[in-house]
């Protein structure tokens, strides 16, 4: 591939709507079985701006992420099963082994670029749309 990057599967479409802010939409890539999950963003060297990886834990739990051979900076949204943001670990220290704990049972994990929440007003409590959460 010319780009040198593979995508785990296809892009699925994703939208925050933060609380008085405009909505936005990222393409995303679901992270939906232990290899993915475990591959993540490692040895990627940019990711798109409108782009991000939204990684399915299939249980509601407490969940650690750590940034160990991941060169991107990132923001990590910790989503609770309704789609809400329990929590917004920014700005993540790139190839750290240091981990970064979700603070409560959450059923996902979505990771934009660093700066990102910030930039658009995205904060704890806003609400993801996509299939994997329940209305």
């Amino acid at each position: 591939m010319a780009c040198g990057i593979s995508f785990a599967q296809a892009l699925e479409t994703l939208s925050i709507s933060p609380q008085g802010g405009q909505r936005q939409t990222f393409q995303v890539e679901v992270a939906r079985n232990d290899a993915d999950r475990a591959q993540g963003l490692m040895y990627r060297r940019s990711m798109p701006a409108n782009q991000g990886m939204l990684f399915d834990f299939g249980r509601v739990e407490p969940v650690a992420m750590w940034m160990q051979n991941t060169y991107l900076p990132l923001d990590m949204l910790f989503i609770r099963p309704d789609g809400t943001i329990a929590r917004i670990a920014a700005n993540t220290e790139p190839l750290s082994t240091r981990t970064i704990p979700s603070g409560e049972p959450v059923l996902a994990v979505l990771e934009l670029n660093a700066g990102t929440a910030a930039r658009l007003g995205i904060k704890a409590g806003d609400r993801i749309e996509h299939s994997l959460f329940k209305r």
